[in-house]
């Protein structure tokens, strides 16, 4: 039953967004698409609250190149591109700022985490030009299904899945599957599967262990 209840929500919110996926794509013919994109994210993170979560599904499910099943994306989180990918169940904390990216299933982003569409989206060989008109290039940077972000880090290079980052590092180089990593810049200094085949949970890694599928609206510690 409560299965149904949230469908029929996502499907109803969805609906309701409709109006405001119009207003973007007419926007969209006159603009820049990222730029109406942008606008139209900013928009949409001011709505507070579990209505609010369920709004933003929907407008993200008319928009988004992939949106799972309940992946829920919180109050002031902004996303700057249309070709993000958020796979099912996916939490995006509060106040998060996705550049390009990926995000893998029941992967989660903890309050403020900066995801950078990596480390050359400006140019900055010519020193007679501003570094916001040199051209550059984004990259798709992907953080694995299951891993855990803490708050207020910043993700410039992939994170395996499974993995772990502690709050507030700074990932320049990619950290791999399995790991706990930390640091400015971040660097790995431990694989999980090393305390899972000693008998341990792995609760000891974080300051606070999240709950397992966080319903819409509940902040990850």
């Amino acid at each position: 039953m409560k299965r149904l209840a949230k469908r029929t929500a996502y499907a109803l919110f969805t609906l309701l967004a409709i109006p405001v996926w119009m207003l973007y794509r007419l926007q969209s013919l006159v603009l820049d698409k990222n730029i109406s994109f942008y606008d139209y994210s900013q928009l949409m993170s001011l709505f507070p609250g579990t209505l609010g979560n369920y709004l933003r599904y929907g407008f993200y499910r008319l928009t988004l190149k992939r949106l799972g099943e309940d992946a829920c994306i919180c109050f002031g989180a902004t996303l700057a591109h249309p070709e993000i990918e958020i796979d099912k169940g996916a939490y995006i904390g509060p106040f998060c700022n996705l550049g390009l990216c990926s995000i893998g299933e029941a992967a989660l982003l903890g309050t403020g985490v900066h995801v950078l569409s990596g480390l050359h989206q400006h140019g900055s060989d010519d020193l007679e030009t501003p570094m916001r008109d040199q051209p550059g290039r984004l990259e798709r940077i992907k953080v694995g299904k299951y891993s855990w972000v803490g708050n207020k880090a910043v993700i410039a290079a992939d994170v395996g899945e499974k993995s772990i980052v502690g709050a507030g590092s700074l990932v320049l180089r990619e950290i791999p599957a399995y790991a706990v990593a930390a640091g400015n810049p971040a660097k790995v200094f431990r694989d999980r599967r090393e305390r899972s085949n000693q008998g341990h949970s792995g609760a000891e890694d974080t300051p606070s262990s999240p709950a397992s599928n966080p319903e819409p609206g509940n902040e990850i510690p």
